[in-house]
């Protein structure tokens, strides 16, 4: 699952995501790796300390993070929140959260992109595309497979901001009405 949508109302859109069962087997099997070493080892005790603390922050490294994404029509801003567990014990708990507030007004466009992951083939991300010309990832990493579940927040993140307003036949007739009177119009000759 790409991302979990935790909240929805006409003006909040609050999404979720943590690490995955991939993720935790992964840091399961480290961890035990680590336990085994000490408990099978006949070193002393200050090797099978290492064995395990080597073998949780290996774990804890390899653990995905937990993001979420606000979307707030009453502030109009987008809030996009990272925590890292790895990083919060590197920085002895002064670090691991990361925050991205950027306004509503300047998203221009939701994509979803292709990210090639080493030794797995694709994966597919959520994109915002600013009017700056700046462009940011929903999440910091890519879902392998899976691409309709991407789509599908693409989205809801696109109705939710009502990006893609199609012109109601009464627009396209009025502009055609004045396109029709600024050829009825004579020209100037310079």
């Amino acid at each position: 699952m790409y991302m979990l949508v935790e909240n929805r109302t006409s003006s909040h859109l609050h999404l979720k995501r943590s690490p995955g069962i991939r993720s935790w087997s992964l840091c399961v099997g480290i961890a035990s790796i680590g336990l085994a070493a000490a408990y099978y080892s006949a070193d002393s005790l200050a090797w099978k300390l290492f064995y395990m603390a080597g073998c949780f922050f290996v774990a804890a490294q390899n653990l995905e993070q937990w993001e979420e994404a606000v979307f707030d029509k009453n502030k109009g801003t987008v809030c996009l929140k990272t925590f890292n567990l790895y990083k919060k014990i590197l920085t002895l708990s002064k670090g691991g959260h990361e925050q991205v507030v950027a306004l509503l007004s300047e998203i221009r466009d939701v994509n979803v992109e292709e990210e090639p992951v080493r030794y797995f083939g694709k994966g597919h991300l959520v994109v915002l595309r600013f009017v700056t010309g700046f462009s940011h990832p929903l999440t910091q990493s890519a879902v392998l497979g899976c691409r309709s579940d991407v789509e599908a927040v693409a989205k809801l993140i696109t109705s939710f901001l009502e990006l893609h307003r199609v012109e109601s036949p009464q627009d396209f007739s009025q502009s055609s009405e004045t396109e029709a009177s600024d050829a009825e119009e004579p020209q100037a000759k310079y």
